[in-house]
C-alpha cells in the first residue's frame, strides 16, 4: 500500500483522538521533557581549539568533583555570552564532545624513531627531555652570530614558533621571551581574538 500525506494526517488525527478519549496520560511524557540531561551538570567555559576564530564553548560535565574522580563530558555547546561567536559553533566546534570522548584519543606522547615503522609510548619527562635536547643541538649547529658584513645579529633561523588561539596572554608572553632568548626570529600566532 502506498501511503499518502493525507493518509498520514488521517491516522495521526484518529490516533490522537483515541488517546484523548481512552484516557492516555501525557503528564509523565511532559515531565520527562522538562528534565534536561545537563540539569545536574557542572558548566565549564572554554575556547574551541580548531581555528583562529577562538569561539567560546560551554562544556557540561557530570561528576562529584572528588579528588580522584574524572568528570564525564555530557554536552558541549557554543557560549551565548562570548563576543566572538555568540553561542554559535561551526560543525567542527559542534563535534567537540565526540573528540573528547573518543576512545582512540592519544593521552600520552608517542615517538617513531628514525627508520622505525611503529609508534612507541614514552613518558612526558622523556618527551620533554628529547625536545629540549633537539632544540639545543639545532641551536648549537645553526646559530648565526654575525651576518655576511660582520654585523652582530645573534639569530636562529632554523626553529620557528606558531602560537594557537587557545593560548593565554601569559603563556604567549613567556613563549616569546623564551624564543627571543634562543634567537628565534620566525614567530607567529594564528589567533585573531
Amino acid at each position: 500500500m502506498q501511503a499518502t500525506r493525507r493518509d498520514f494526517l488521517k491516522f495521526t488525527t484518529i490516533g490522537g483522538a483515541a488517546a484523548a478519549i481512552f484516557g492516555f496520560d501525557l503528564e509523565p511524557a511532559y515531565a520527562q521533557l522538562r528534565v534536561l540531561k545537563i540539569a545536574r551538570a557542572n558548566e565549564t567555559r572554554s575556547t574551541c581549539p580548531y581555528c583562529a576564530v577562538g569561539c567560546g564553548t560551554i562544556i557540561y560535565t557530570i561528576g562529584d568533583r572528588a579528588k580522584n574522580v574524572t568528570p564525564q563530558v555530557v554536552h558541549v555547546e557554543g557560549d551565548p555570552d562570548h563576543p566572538t561567536n555568540r553561542g554559535t559553533l561551526c560543525p567542527k566546534g559542534a563535534s567537540l564532545e565526540q573528540d573528547i570522548l573518543n576512545d582512540r584519543r592519544l593521552l600520552k606522547p608517542q615517538v617513531r624513531r628514525p627508520g622505525g615503522t611503529d609508534w612507541q609510548d614514552i613518558s612526558w619527562d622523556q618527551a620533554l627531555d628529547e625536545i629540549a635536547q633537539k632544540v639545543k643541538d639545532t641551536r648549537d649547529q645553526t646559530f648565526i652570530e654575525k651576518d655576511g658584513k660582520g654585523n652582530t645579529v645573534n639569530r636562529l633561523e632554523t626553529i620557528a614558533w606558531t602560537g594557537g588561539c587557545t593560548d593565554t596572554n601569559e603563556f604567549n608572553f613567556l613563549v616569546v621571551k623564551t624564543m627571543r632568548a634562543l634567537g628565534v626570529v620566525h614567530l607567529e600566532n594564528q589567533a585573531r581574538v
